[in-house]
């Protein structure tokens, strides 16, 4: 009987691109926050507190979450574009096209620093690109996509590379954990056949 109540009382999958482009932009901040902050606080262990007030520690950490939420905002993206495209056959480059878009708007959207809006704007004006590019091959999943984000990642952790020798692995997991994650909320949150074709009604 309760799983029952549970399964009526559950949101219908929604098809709104509008909640989509809502979706995307909390989980690229989610992804980019997320990874940076957990790492640090356990290297940070118990001088947690005394380090994350360090004026220089907190610049820098704020540099590292921007670079990476450029990137992830385009990894989420991209993982959209994977599991929409075989809802959207003969239409795949209108698909991409929308989704740029929507991409595109999170970006100019996010409330950066300025000397952090180079970042973001490069970030944008190459989401196209990198979709078209990713059309000429068969979709990859969460598991499989490649990350664009590990790179500034892992450039700008603001904690120095001698002090995380061997940890990289355990840094590019929780990355790929949290895109994992937010793959299977979107497959839980939307309707694929119907959010594909009101994207491409709108592109």
């Amino acid at each position: 009987m309760l799983s029952w109540l549970r399964d009526r009382l559950r949101p219908l999958p929604s098809r709104e691109p509008g909640e989509l482009e809502r979706f995307l932009d909390r989980q690229a901040a989610f992804v980019a926050q997320k990874t940076v902050i957990d790492y640090c606080r356990v290297k940070a262990g118990r001088n947690e507190r005394q380090t994350f007030a360090d004026p220089d520690f907190r610049a820098a950490l704020n540099h590292c979450r921007w670079q990476t939420f450029a990137a992830a905002a385009g990894d989420v993206t991209a993982l959209a574009e994977a599991w929409l495209r075989p809802h959207a056959p003969g239409a795949e480059a209108a698909l991409a096209r929308a989704l740029a878009a929507m991409g595109g708007r999170i970006l100019d959207a996010a409330e950066a620093p300025a000397e952090e809006r180079p970042t973001l704007d490069a970030a944008r004006d190459g989401l196209g690109r990198r979709l078209a590019l990713l059309q000429e091959s068969p979709p990859a999943s969460a598991d499989r996509l490649a990350l664009e984000a590990e790179s500034p990642l892992l450039a700008t952790l603001p904690v120095h590379p001698d002090q995380r020798v061997g940890e990289t692995p355990a840094i590019r997991g929780a990355l790929r954990f949290h895109i994992v994650s937010t793959q299977q909320e979107m497959e839980r949150a939307f309707d694929a056949p119907g959010l594909s074709r009101e994207l491409r009604t709108h592109a």
